[in-house]
C-alpha cells in the first residue's frame, strides 16, 4: 500500500472513489450521492492545489482504495485549529489498516504544519468502528451534536471530538 498526496492528476479516481463512499455509506457524510453526482473532477482538480485543503489517497496496485481530507482555518483566532473530513476506506480493504495509515497521514501533515495545535473530527456516534480508531489515536470526544444529520427519516448524532497536538 502507498498514501501519498493527492494532485490535480487523482481528480477523476478521487470523483469516483467519493461517488462510492458517498452510495454506500451515506449515514457517514453530511454531502449526498444524489447532490454530488451532479458535480464534475473539475471541483477536486482546483481543490487539490488549495494552500489549506490537503487530500491523502492509500492506493493499492495503482487504484485508489481510501481517502483522508485535512483542512486548515485561515482566519486570525481559528488558524491553529485543522479538521479531518471525508475519509473513507472502501469495504473489501476495512480491516486492513487502511485507515489508520491514512489517520496518521493527515495528523503527521497536521504536526508538520507550525501553527496547528489541534485537530478536530466528527463521527456519527453510533460508528463503533471509527470512534475506536480516532480514540485509538489520542482524538477525545468533547460533545454530541444531537440530530447532526437527518437520513431519509432517521436523525443521526455526531460525536465531536480533537486532538490536541501539544499539550
Amino acid at each position: 500500500m502507498e498514501i501519498r498526496e493527492l494532485g490535480p492528476q487523482d481528480a477523476e479516481a478521487y470523483f469516483q472513489i467519493r461517488l462510492e463512499a458517498l452510495y454506500t455509506n451515506p449515514e457517514a457524510f453530511g454531502s449526498s450521492y444524489e447532490e454530488e453526482k451532479k458535480q464534475t473532477a473539475d471541483k477536486y482538480r482546483e481543490r487539490f492545489q488549495a494552500a489549506d485543503s490537503f487530500t491523502f489517497g492509500a492506493f493499492a496496485e495503482s487504484k485508489l482504495i481510501g481517502v483522508i481530507t485535512l483542512l486548515t482555518e485561515k482566519t486570525m483566532k481559528l488558524k491553529h485549529r485543522s479538521t479531518i473530513v471525508a475519509m473513507y476506506v472502501t469495504p473489501e480493504k476495512r480491516g486492513e489498516g487502511v485507515a489508520k495509515a491514512l489517520m496518521n497521514e493527515a495528523i503527521n501533515k497536521a504536526r508538520s504544519l507550525e501553527r496547528i495545535e489541534q485537530v478536530y473530527l466528527t463521527v456519527v456516534s453510533s460508528n463503533v468502528a471509527a470512534k475506536s480508531l480516532y480514540t485509538s489515536l489520542g482524538f477525545e470526544v468533547y460533545g454530541t451534536e444531537k440530530r447532526a444529520l437527518k437520513l431519509d427519516n432517521t436523525y443521526l448524532d455526531e460525536d465531536l471530538m480533537v486532538l490536541f497536538l501539544h499539550e
